[in-house]
């Protein structure tokens, strides 16, 4: 007797994963590995809750009751975060948009599942550091051996680029440019490359750290390694970060109040350089974002802006000599013509 094939719930994850995210629509590894591992976490919790083997499992079983079970317990079991339950929750979005159009006899349940919200959750400030917490930052890794010449080098991509995480873990030899005029290029979300201007410093410190390695400016291998010789990955360079800051908070205290982590260095760019007076449209190109409103947030919470608009406006009962009290001027319209 033959094997029975999977059902239609199968058929339709293995379309989705095998054909429509990497071919049709083009998404990065990085976003099929995240959807799957989101739906691996599904299936193992609806084996648990229907007390059925996930072989079994068909469209039905995807209705939204069992749904918000799983992202309840992804918030309460498992101690995710509202944005690790929002991003399982895209996932499954992802693929109900898909199976809409495919299976049509599960329309109606795919709206239903479509019409789950996301769930709203407290926004934290966006961090980054001071300039003297920076340069303590940049200073820390000790020169004097390998893996501070290798960690400093990183740090300086970091802070010069504001690259993501994984744009610098990607970044590979024949992706620089080390003679003048220094840049280099990076590949950010949905594949969509940039070019960045590198520093003279940070360039100087890239040529060294291949010249001690003896590795070719046009490798294609990944750029940044760890001890063993391997290609660095994300705990590695938050472990860096983090040992880095720890010893730069001798010199900049400041350090031990904040929450560091590596999208840190690339607020941080955003920040410094608003407070150095790029405008927003040049920043959000460096940065590589979709829209231009995604930047607007540096100048919301720069406290630097803050601090010298409050200066500014003067203190209560001193009013700023440069700021003409309106209430001197025949109308309104005088006043603001004045400004």
């Amino acid at each position: 007797m033959p094997e029975a094939g999977p059902n239609s719930l199968g058929r339709a994850l293995q379309a989705f994963f095998g054909q429509h995210l990497p071919l049709v629509r083009g998404a990065s590894r990085h976003t099929v590995l995240a959807y799957r591992d989101g739906f691996k976490l599904l299936l193992r919790f609806l084996e648990q809750h229907l007390q059925r083997p996930s072989a079994a499992l068909d469209f039905p079983d995807l209705e939204p009751d069992n749904l918000l079970a799983f992202l309840d317990h992804a918030e309460t079991q498992r101690g995710n975060t509202i944005a690790t339950r929002n991003a399982r929750l895209t996932a499954v979005h992802s693929f109900a948009r898909y199976a809409a159009t495919r299976h049509p006899e599960h329309l109606a349940l795919c709206q239903r599942i479509l019409a789950i919200p996301f769930k709203r959750g407290p926004e934290r400030s966006i961090e980054y550091l001071e300039a003297d917490e920076a340069q303590a930052l940049l200073a820390a890794p000790d020169c004097g051996t390998p893996s501070g010449r290798r960690d400093r080098a990183l740090l300086l991509a970091m802070y010069n680029t504001g690259a993501r995480v994984q744009e610098i873990l990607d970044l590979r030899p024949c992706d620089l440019q080390l003679e003048r005029p220094f840049q280099a290029l990076l590949r950010g979300k949905g594949r969509k490359e940039r070019i960045c201007p590198l520093m003279k410093e940070t360039a100087v410190a890239l040529r060294a750290l291949l010249a001690e390695r003896g590795v070719p400016l046009d490798s294609e291998q990944p750029l940044f390694r760890n001890r063993h010789g391997a290609p660095l990955h994300r705990s590695g360079v938050r472990y860096i970060l983090h040992k880095h800051c720890c010893q730069a908070a001798t010199h900049a205290p400041t350090l031990k109040r904040k929450r560091i982590h590596p999208h840190v260095m690339r607020h941080t760019m955003a920040s410094h350089h608003l407070q150095a007076g790029v405008d927003i449209v040049t920043i959000s190109h460096l940065l590589g974002h979709a829209s231009v409103e995604t930047a607007n947030r540096y100048a919301v919470v720069n406290l630097e802006t803050k601090r010298a608009a409050v200066a500014k406006a003067g203190t209560l009962g001193e009013p700023n000599p440069e700021l003409k009290g309106w209430h001197t001027d025949s109308t309104i319209l005088d006043w603001l013509e004045s400004l």
